[in-house]
Formats: C-alpha cells, sequence, structure tokens
C-alpha cells in the first residue's frame, strides 16, 4: 500500500530544486553548493515518493528509499489515529532527519515513515513506536489490527496503552 502523498509537497520540493538550479545557472552561488543542495532535494523527495506500507502475513514493513521499519505482526500491541503535529508540537525537524526519530510529551521517542501529518501509531513491543500515513488509514488500521488479533484475540488494540 502506498503512502497518502501531499501535492503541495511534491509541488514545494520540485518549485525549490527549479529555484536553486536557476540561482546555480545565474551564478549568484558557488554552482557546486547548488548542485549539492538541488542533488539533497531530489534524494529527499525520492524517498517521500518511494514510502510504502506492506503487511505479510507476519510482518508489518514501513519503507522508503534507503531506509525500513520492519515490526513481526505478533509484536504490536498498539495502533492508534494520530497526528504529527499533537505528538511533536515542538517542531518537524525530525521528520527531515534521515533517520526520522522524533521526541513527543505523550509518547516519547518514535520514528517517522510518513508522507503527511495524519496517520496511525503503531506501537510493538519494546521497540520504539512508529508514525505512518497510510493513504486510507481506517482501512489499514482495521486490517493491521484483524492480523494482530490473529495472534492475540483478546487483546484490545484499540484501547491498549501506548
Amino acid at each position: 500500500m502506498v503512502a497518502q502523498l501531499s501535492v503541495g509537497v511534491v509541488v514545494f520540493y520540485l518549485l525549490l530544486i527549479v529555484a536553486i538550479t536557476y540561482l546555480g545557472a545565474a551564478r549568484l552561488a558557488l554552482p557546486w553548493v547548488a548542485e549539492l543542495l538541488v542533488t539533497a532535494l531530489i534524494l529527499y523527495l525520492g524517498r517521500y515518493l518511494s514510502t510504502r506500507y506492506r503487511l505479510d502475513a507476519h510482518t508489518f514493513t514501513a519503507s522508503r528509499l534507503f531506509g525500513s521499519r520492519r515490526i513481526p505482526i505478533e509484536e504490536i500491541r498498539h495502533i492508534a489515529p494520530a497526528n504529527l503535529r499533537d505528538l511533536a508540537p515542538v517542531s518537524f525537524i525530525g521528520s527531515w532527519g534521515w533517520r526520522g526519530r522524533m521526541w513527543s510529551p505523550q509518547v516519547g521517542s518514535f520514528d517517522t515513515v510518513h508522507t503527511i501529518s495524519d496517520g496511525l501509531l503503531v506501537t510493538a513491543g519494546d521497540r520504539v513506536p512508529v508514525f505512518i500515513s497510510p493513504k486510507d488509514p481506517t482501512a489499514f488500521r482495521t486490517e493491521l489490527s484483524r492480523r494482530v488479533r490473529s495472534y492475540h484475540p483478546d487483546l484490545d488494540i484499540e484501547s491498549a496503552p501506548g
């Protein structure tokens, strides 16, 4: 399943790439600095566009270019709707980082493999929770919850503490 994408984010990346390329070509900046910035932006845009979520019989995988997070389904204990703005009200700097590790006053450290701010927070055992943004969060949560219950029929995945 692909992640939900924001047209505004993609357009913003492309505008930045065009602006920096133009400034580099106009020699308003050192050419190699412009090339380095454009390369970094293209890499981050590629990571954004490649964000995917996959469920198989035994694992949940959140992946993107040069990074992924695999969680055995039997270890998942909580799946909650979440908003990145509510989880990490201080800044979005962590989501720009390569690893995507952020901190929240509510849950402590958590990883992000997301594309938009609305999504799900998946908690598994002693692992750091992961924030994801599937295209249809309700359907994805229902399916993931169903698979978790196949391992733990008595687990109340919706109201379990994170």
